[in-house]
């Protein structure tokens, strides 16, 4: 009889699921209201990283790690709400992609407070914060531009704390041979002037006309005095086996907003799993969705949001 009876509790005490959506052009976009049994002690978004990049963190790229649902469920136990979406062109916003050559980042940092207006309508909150995500990082520091008071203050995960110009130099002067590096570094100027360019055919995976208009609008964005012009609390978390960023960009995000809490997570990686810094051991738990969220990230993250003001 016990064992029914405390049965009966956990069912009871399962956070509830909502499928919400958002009226957007040129279709509405999709997403979860995960709230926890009980009082809503705050509410989150989740903003996804870059890519093909669904509510649960996962992606058709080799990612099903599933650590938005998982940190999602976790700070649900701390009476905390969240709503994480499917981003344009993926999972069930399929329908709402956008043409390639119509995208900005701006249209990121614009749905985004889409998801802030929904996930304040669906809790009853007057203001909710935003977890921004690898990518979905700088898209918390573009939609908080203006210091909304709806929005509680931001949390940065695993996030550049460079502009991606600078990023991609640092890449592509490891991967190209010099003739095509020094093209695709001529590019970056113009793009970055605000004009768009040729590149040479083997670099049209980055430089393709039709993908120039983002690349200007991501290029103009620093995120270092993003944060430093934002006045809400601010956290900034980085986990030290992360392959993706580094403690560099965290570091350099903190140096910009000092007033903000630095975390750092030992022995995780980007996708807030404990990983090794081996590449290949690293990269596998992208794969495997039965492994736990890193312990003390949820509960670090749970008590910046919590921690009174």
């Amino acid at each position: 009889m016990l064992n029914v009876l405390l049965a009966s509790a956990a069912l009871l005490s399962e956070p509830t699921s909502t499928a919400v959506t958002v009226a957007t052009e040129p279709a509405a976009m999709h997403g979860t209201l995960l709230s926890p049994d009980g009082q809503i002690r705050a509410a989150a978004v989740i903003i996804p990283g870059s890519g093909p990049t669904d509510r649960n963190g996962d992606s058709p790229l080799g990612v099903s790690a599933a650590a938005y649902r998982l940190l999602a469920e976790a700070l649900a136990d701390q009476g905390i709400a969240t709503l994480r979406y499917d981003k344009r062109g993926v999972g069930q916003s399929t329908a709402a992609i956008v043409a390639e050559d119509q995208l900005t980042f701006d249209i990121s940092a614009t749905d985004a407070r889409l998801w802030l207006d929904e996930a304040l309508a669906g809790t009853g909150l007057s203001c909710a914060w935003l977890i921004g995500h690898s990518e979905g990082a700088l898209v918390a520091l573009k939609a908080a531009e203006d210091n909304d008071p709806r929005i509680c203050g931001l949390i940065l995960v695993s996030g550049a704390g460079r502009r991606i110009g600078d990023v991609l130099r640092e890449q592509l002067s490891t991967n190209l041979p010099a003739a095509l590096r020094d093209a695709a570094f001529a590019a970056l100027v113009e793009l970055e002037a605000g004009r768009t360019t040729e590149a040479p055919p083997a670099l049209a995976a980055l430089f393709r006309p039709s993908v120039q208009p983002y690349l200007i609008s991501w290029l103009t964005l620093d995120p270092a005095r993003l944060a430093a012009s934002f006045r809400g609390p601010m956290m900034i978390g980085q986990g030290s086996t992360d392959l993706q960023t580094t403690l560099t960009d965290a570091e350099a995000l903190y140096a910009a907003q000092p007033n903000a809490q630095l975390t750092v997570w030992e022995g995780v990686n980007h996708v807030l799993k404990i990983a090794p810094a081996d590449r290949t051991a690293n990269s596998a738990t992208y794969a495997d969705p039965t492994l736990a969220l890193a312990p003390g990230v949820a509960e670090d993250i749970a008590a910046f949001i919590l921690s009174p003001r």
